[in-house]
């Protein structure tokens, strides 16, 4: 009888104590995922700090590739928007508008980290047609463009080209 006692003592024991070393692994498991998380966020935020610093650094050669791309003379005034993302394929994006008109004149870069190279430049359809090079082409398609316009727009996009007063 003593023995038998002894023996369920024993085995009581053994199932506190592995359940305490389970409790235990267990608490210590989600404190690592804790940790994994948090330096993913850190990671990801020093990473976004990379690529401020780069689109900071970037923007002298933006603004020289938009006036390469203004045959006409037309920017008079370049604005970048605070925000720099990342694109899903890792290209670094800065927005920006010329003349102080974000809705008509915008424009994104998109720059390769350490390249020291404007990858792409996408423009607004509005700016896009300030860039234009009618040299390039019939002197009819050039009427039928202005024709499609209103005759405010053709007076402002024949002043923003230059070749109105």
């Amino acid at each position: 009888m003593k023995y038998l006692k002894i023996c369920l003592f024993v085995f009581i024991l053994i199932i506190i104590i592995m359940s305490a070393v389970l409790i235990i692994q267990h608490k210590r498991d989600q404190s690592h995922d804790a940790g994994g998380n948090n330096s993913m966020q850190q990671k990801e935020k020093s990473d976004q700090e990379k690529a401020e610093e780069y689109a900071k650094k970037m923007k002298p050669k933006i603004e020289e590739d938009l006036r390469e791309s203004d045959i006409h003379g037309f920017i008079k005034k370049i604005t970048f928007k605070n925000q720099v993302t990342i694109n899903p394929m890792g290209h670094i994006m800065i927005r920006g508008y010329i003349n102080d008109d974000p809705e008509r004149f915008g424009f994104e870069a998109l720059l390769r980290y350490e390249s020291d190279k404007v990858d792409s430049m996408s423009y607004d359809p509005d700016l896009s047609d300030r860039f234009e090079n009618w040299d390039d082409f019939d002197p009819q398609v050039k009427e039928d463009f202005l024709n499609s316009l209103s005759e405010k727009e053709r007076e402002q996009y024949l002043k923003d080209i230059g070749e109105k007063e």
